[in-house]
């Protein structure tokens, strides 16, 4: 797996799954808020598999 995912996309991903997490834990959304796992994992993880299939990176290129 290659990094695909970069800093600001990752950071956002995090926060974004966790609120929703947070949100159905405590039921003021439905169970459909633990798919903010999905956004934490690929943001933990630096990799999304969508971004793979459309050719994506947000990811910063290294200078050789």
């Amino acid at each position: 797996m290659n990094k695909n995912v970069g800093n600001i996309d990752k950071w956002a991903r995090i926060a974004g799954g966790a609120l929703l997490i947070i949100l159905a834990i405590t039921s003021t959304i439905g169970a459909w808020g633990y798919l903010g796992l999905i956004p934490l994992l690929t943001g933990t993880l630096n990799y999304c598999p969508a971004y793979s299939l459309l050719g994506i990176k947000t990811c910063e290129l290294k200078s050789e």
